[in-house]
């Protein structure tokens, strides 16, 4: 391998693996955000206790049914036979021409929707059953516990997990090069196809793939950071300020 011809096939088809990387950065940051969305309001759904009888119980079943199958179908096939079945099938099956980028972000975005709905409902099931007992001694519904007391502590304990999410799409979107996307692997072919270099053109872009996951998870660390706050803080009450461990030990030497 030499420095050179790396340098050399970078100076040339600079602008083809700006464009591949801007569309994988893209599709996988939107297809994270709506996969999210997703598994949040399936992880919420069935969560949702039923009662011991009636329709509403019936009800709940079948949408849990439903649900399960949706995430167990998602998390059981991979990404690449999805993207085929999806964009190829619709065309065939019901003649739906799909747009390549909103197929991928399609894919993308259930896909993740099937993975996050299980962390959600892990988040959840996690938290201590006196919040929810609490929150019902109070005369909270379900929903507003849900909203008002649960899902604050489960967006930040999931946190690290939605980031993986995210480092492992930016990394997935490689096989949607099978319904011709644009993204940064596709273009990288395209480089190969070209000038032949096969090591040297896909070293560089596994090059730009660190760059991207490495920097995406160093923004969700320090985003973590900030929600946790300050390891050491003073807790002011509404009138005075509370004591300090350090401060009540010298006011009681001096007495």
């Amino acid at each position: 391998m030499s420095l050179n011809v790396i340098i050399n096939i970078f100076s040339k088809y600079w602008p083809m693996f700006l464009r591949g990387a801007g569309t994988t950065l893209y599709i996988s940051m939107v297809g994270t955000i709506v996969g999210s969305v997703i598994g949040l309001l399936v992880g919420l759904i069935r969560t949702i206790p039923a009662p011991e009888r009636g329709f509403k119980k019936i009800l709940i079943k079948i949408v849990n049914g439903i649900l399960s199958f949706y995430v167990e179908f998602f998390r059981g096939t991979p990404m690449i036979v999805q993207a085929m079945v999806i964009y190829y099938g619709s065309a065939q099956a019901f003649g739906i021409d799909l747009n390549r980028t909103v197929a991928a972000i399609f894919i993308v975005s259930i896909n993740t929707g099937a993975y996050m709905s299980e962390i959600v409902r892990g988040g959840i099931v996690s938290i201590d059953k006196g919040q929810f007992e609490a929150a019902a001694a109070i005369g909270m519904n379900h929903v507003q516990t849900m909203f008002k007391v649960i899902l604050p502590q489960v967006v930040r304990n999931i946190l690290p997990a939605t980031g993986n999410e995210f480092v492992i799409n930016i990394k997935d979107t490689s096989v949607l090069n099978v319904i011709s996307v644009t993204e940064l692997y596709f273009q990288t072919s395209s480089i190969v196809g070209i000038n032949y270099r096969y090591y040297e053109t896909f070293f560089i872009t596994c090059i730009i793939y660190l760059i991207m996951t490495f920097t995406i998870t160093r923004i969700l660390r320090f985003i973590e950071r900030k929600l946790d706050g300050p390891e050491n803080y003073i807790m002011i009450a509404n009138q005075m300020q509370v004591e300090r461990p350090e401060d009540m030990i010298r006011r009681t030497k001096n007495n």
